[in-house]
């Protein structure tokens, strides 16, 4: 695939995703994290894969920034979701 290809295709997803999470809702957007949290290891582990296949230094860049946003995404959704489970808790006493 061609390199000009590829990034169109990844300008495009920028643009569908910020589109498609700026549009959910507040309230919804919680609960979403727990099954987000799925979604991006799964995506790390496939930019993981990427990154050992790269075959030049432009390839392992973008693998290598996909690790580390779908890592800072996958950690940051934990810590929403623990913080909303803590909420649900009843005070100690």
């Amino acid at each position: 695939m061609e390199p000009i290809a590829v990034i169109s295709i990844f300008v495009l997803a920028v643009f569908v995703g910020f589109e498609v999470v700026s549009k959910v809702s507040s309230t919804l957007h919680t609960p979403l994290m727990s099954g987000a949290n799925a979604i991006h290891g799964v995506i790390l582990v496939g930019a993981i894969i990427v990154a050992d296949h790269s075959s030049t230094n432009l390839e392992l860049g973008f693998a290598v920034v996909a690790i580390v946003l779908a890592t800072i995404n996958m950690v940051g959704g934990f810590v929403v979701t623990d913080r909303m489970l803590e909420m649900f808790k009843g005070k100690k006493r």
